[in-house]
């Protein structure tokens, strides 16, 4: 039913950019020494007589791109020493990116260990409509930045292209382009904690947010609220009821003691997951993605009104009663004192 995508490590794609960038750096060792060598010699390739760069998208490539995130990026630069240093280095994207969207000022190498050296090189960068740039503060021919793109809502269902360049010293410009890139559009809420000690009423019809939980005196102090609720979240002790999600009309002997709110009515649908372990939600732990693709092709099919014994890595779809959302939960964790929930949410 659902589709699982499964993709490299990041260490695999940071030993890819260590290659790239390596290769450049060794044609321009080979061009200093090209003066002492005989004539007779051949190089593969033209010797390295000008500014060269390079980039690589460092988020895995196919973890769907979702607002409020970020796309990272290594740019890497580099020109022979006798011809100048790097001054400046920009990119600009195609729209503009959420608040956080940055150059990180550190040059970043790889040791024998495989963990990531820092090496202050620029200034911090500053970010003006669809460009980000910083002024290299060392006197450098070679450097590798990162640069995060935060997502912003207005991207969402959107491609999104970039444009790196760098400036040297003696003049010399260089430019690299990077995508598209599709943004999802679909919206992602983690870590969210359930208490078992008050009913816990969730919504899935917020705006820019995955899911939305409100409390029994929140809705008492506030009725409107009852038509945004979708499932009442409530725990039980006996073995085999435990953490359960109850939509309106759901059997009361399976919910002892659980309190509705006055007026809950939406026929919300739910089917339980087993299996399911999305790396977003999972905090990074696992290699398969759901992606908006998944949503659109769900079949909501023997679904119920009611979920009961959720376990930690386990889950559930919800389709809310007017059919407008669809949504992932996944279960980072169940102690008998609540649920932590993180939540893929997706706009039919």
């Amino acid at each position: 039913m659902n589709r699982a995508y499964i993709n490299s490590t990041r260490m695999k794609k940071d030993n890819h950019m260590n290659r790239r960038l390596t290769y450049i750096l060794t044609l321009l060792s080979l061009s200093f020494l090209l003066g002492s060598c005989d004539d007779e010699i051949v190089l593969i390739g033209e010797s390295v007589t000008k500014l060269s760069n390079d980039c690589i998208k460092r988020t895995l490539p196919y973890a769907p791109n979702i607002a409020g995130e970020e796309i990272e990026f290594a740019y890497a630069m580099a020109l022979p020493a006798d011809l100048g240093k790097l001054t400046s280095a920009q990119v600009v994207a195609s729209i503009p990116g959420a608040d956080g969207t940055r150059f990180d000022p550190n040059s970043y190498h790889t040791n024998a260990s495989g963990v990531d050296i820092p090496v202050r090189v620029a200034s911090e960068s500053t970010t003006s409509g669809s460009t980000t740039s910083i002024q290299f503060t060392v006197d450098t021919c070679a450097s590798t930045l990162r640069y995060y793109y935060v997502v912003p809502e207005q991207a969402k269902g959107q491609e999104i292209t970039f444009t790196f360049s760098v400036k040297a010293s003696n003049g010399q410009t260089a430019e690299y382009k990077m995508g598209p890139y599709k943004i999802s559009k679909m919206d992602m809420t983690r870590n969210v904690t359930l208490s078992n000690g008050a009913n816990c009423y969730l919504s899935f019809q917020e705006e820019s947010q995955a899911v939305k939980v409100y409390s029994a005196s929140e809705v008492a102090a506030n009725p409107s609220l009852v038509s945004k609720i979708d499932i009442v979240y409530a725990y039980n002790s006996n073995a085999d009821l435990t953490h359960g999600f109850f939509a309106a009309g759901s059997p009361e002997a399976y919910r002892p003691g659980v309190v509705f709110p006055s007026g809950f009515s939406n026929q919300t649908k739910l089917i339980k997951e087993y299996g399911l372990r999305d790396r977003q939600l999972s905090n990074l732990q696992y290699s398969h993605f759901i992606d908006d693709l998944d949503f659109q092709e769900l079949s909501m099919e023997g679904a119920q009104n009611y979920i009961l014994v959720l376990k930690e890595e386990g889950g559930a779809w919800i389709e809310t009663g007017d059919g407008r959302y669809r949504a992932f939960v996944f279960v980072n964790s169940a102690p008998a004192n609540g649920l932590t929930i993180s939540v893929k949410r997706y706009k039919m």
